[in-house]
């Protein structure tokens, strides 16, 4: 729980800079957070791909983005160069709960705590609309870095139910 308090009580939820982009330190360039939901989608859908996601109708990959609650991307910036290395998105009741999704760091940026700080900066987004309930799902290979970030199991043991056509 202790992840969970400093979130609410911590500096490292102070509101963000009025900028669309926060540049965050990079040896090899300059990494930046944004909130703007205008990203190409076929970029994006490249992104997906490196991390071996299976492909989804850009559509419906636009309606997913319309309808989320809070959109964040990363990018590497050098020079004139910009590029889309990492993502996440949430959605939300817009009062209590929100649930985290599509979390993806380009593997080139893998294993340089880019994946914590972009969860982060979903997390501070979703406290700043004073959301106090989040969740995601995890798959077995990243539930220990779900676990670092503060991430519990259900303790009831609850497992999540699905259905699909």
């Amino acid at each position: 729980m202790g992840f969970w308090k400093s979130l609410f009580s911590n500096s490292a939820v102070e509101p963000a800079k009025k900028t669309r982009l926060r540049p965050v330190a990079n040896q090899n360039g300059q990494i930046f957070f944004s909130t703007d939901r205008d990203i190409d989608l076929y970029e994006l859908e490249e992104l997906c791909d490196s991390v071996g996601w299976s492909r989804r109708p850009v559509r419906k990959v636009r309606i997913a983005l319309q309808h989320s609650f809070v959109v964040i991307s990363m990018w590497e910036q050098r020079g004139g160069f910009r590029r889309l290395i990492g993502f996440a998105r949430a959605t939300s009741d817009h009062a209590f709960n929100a649930t985290i999704w599509d979390v993806v760091v380009h593997p080139d940026f893998q294993g340089k705590g880019l994946g914590k700080a972009l969860m982060l900066e979903v997390i501070k987004e979703l406290r700043r609309a004073d959301i106090s309930n989040i969740s995601l799902f995890a798959d077995a290979h990243v539930v220990n870095f779900y676990s670092q970030l503060g991430f519990n199991p259900d303790p009831e043991g609850i497992k999540g139910m699905f259905w699909y056509p």
